[in-house]
């Protein structure tokens, strides 16, 4: 077989898509080819402001000079070793974590579902160990934890699920922020409740403070575990470090991934001293904590608590919703409901009208995204300023209008 290289000024990205790549992706129609800050390119150089920051992602925005610094130092230093062996930038980017929440012990992954697998294994050793060999994890309708069988199993979502049934066993899902349903899904199986404090997916819900001090107290009283989704609501999107501070409670586990760093793939799975029960050979991964997405990560944290990124946050948040209340007061627009936490909102129409208002919003310059016929999403990278909050909301609000 002979293999021919086209050069990149004649490539046809969509072409080579159409004809290459999995048909797993509904892909909007851009190539995008630089970003900078909270702004993108396309291949034929028009500009975008980006209000999706790669799925809450870039929370630094796009080639922040933190990362590639970071990246560049320790890309021409150490990039790989496997975990058969220590490295510097895994242990302080540990250190800063566990010193930075409630937790105890980490272990590293690669992606939030990859997280999401370890603390569902980590439940279920620590229900053989400490709980008759209890192995069901409860979860909400409406949540999402990730596409591999086991999480796709644990989300709470069967639109996710036929195409790929039968689903692994040992997963209850009960209705979100119903604490009766909870406490009547907990049985002798069950090891841990396994909950996002915002379902994110769903579209921007978040949990009430009755209902997480509640489900902490159940788990308490039945002695399982409280394992938090932090995959989207972490590195702080919600204006707090970990959403679970907002709420006052701690988890006995935690996952993170999405900007934890800041556009480098990484996850992580952190558990309190009592829940990590895992031995030598029990988990594993080849690339998982590398120094050079540690690198990266290590940046992107310490760049948060250096700089009160997490005070900005809940600055630009009360701008956005003052300008998006604001236009949900004129009728016209169509909006019958905002849902934020920080810089993470649903914006929910009267009719079902997302999918032209996102592409309203394309035209103009700027991208969004929608979870429903209903829902828009926004997550901008949390360096986000107000000139370009104000931007969004002129750009939306003509959106909202003109797609009538």
């Amino acid at each position: 077989m002979t293999t021919t290289h086209s050069s990149p000024a004649v490539f046809d990205a969509r072409e080579a898509e159409a004809s290459l790549y999995m048909r797993t992706f509904a892909r909007q129609p851009l190539t995008l080819v630089r970003g900078e800050g909270v702004r993108v390119w396309d291949d034929t150089g028009r500009e975008y402001l980006d209000f999706l920051a790669g799925v809450a992602v870039n929370a630094l925005g796009h080639c922040a000079p933190v990362i590639v610094e970071a990246v560049t130092r320790q890309v021409s230093t150490l990039i790989h070793t496997s975990n058969i062996y220590r490295t510097v930038p895994q242990l302080q980017l540990a250190k800063l974590l566990i010193d930075n929440s409630c937790m105890d012990r980490i272990f590293y992954a690669n992606s939030g579902a990859e997280a999401n697998e370890c603390a569902i294994k980590l439940a279920r050793k620590w229900g053989k160990l400490n709980r008759n060999g209890a192995f069901e994890i409860i979860t909400a309708l409406g949540s999402f934890h990730g596409r591999t069988l086991a999480t796709l199993a644990a989300t709470g979502n069967r639109h996710y699920q036929e195409a790929f049934d039968p689903m692994p066993g040992g997963f209850k899902h009960v209705p979100f922020n119903d604490l009766e349903a909870m406490a009547s899904a907990i049985g002798p199986n069950t090891a841990a409740i396994m909950l996002e404090p915002v379902l994110g997916e769903g579209g921007i819900y978040p949990a009430t403070q009755e209902y997480l001090h509640g489900v902490r107290k159940l788990c308490d009283d039945h002695g399982i575990l409280l394992i938090l989704d932090e995959v989207q609501s972490g590195i702080g999107r919600t204006g707090h470090l970990w959403g679970y501070e907002a709420y006052g409670i701690e988890p006995d586990v935690m996952t993170l991934a999405k900007g934890l760093g800041g556009g480098l793939p990484i996850g992580a799975c952190l558990s309190k001293e009592h829940a990590s029960v895992f031995a030598p050979g029990d988990h594993g991964s080849t690339y998982s904590g590398s120094p050079l997405v540690c690198a990266a990560s290590l940046a992107v944290v310490s760049y948060i608590l250096e700089n009160d990124v997490l005070g900005h946050v809940r600055l630009m948040t009360a701008h956005l919703l003052a300008g998006l209340e604001a236009l949900k007061s004129e009728g016209d627009a169509g909006i019958s409901e905002i849902r934020a936490f920080g810089l993470w909102m649903g914006i929910e129409f009267e009719e079902e009208r997302a999918g032209a208002i996102l592409d309203a919003c394309r035209e103009d310059g700027l991208l969004v995204n929608r979870t429903s016929t209903r829902t828009i999403r926004i997550a901008p990278p949390l360096i986000v300023n107000r000139d370009e909050c104000d931007r969004f909301l002129d750009i939306f609000g003509r959106a909202c209008f003109s797609s009538r």
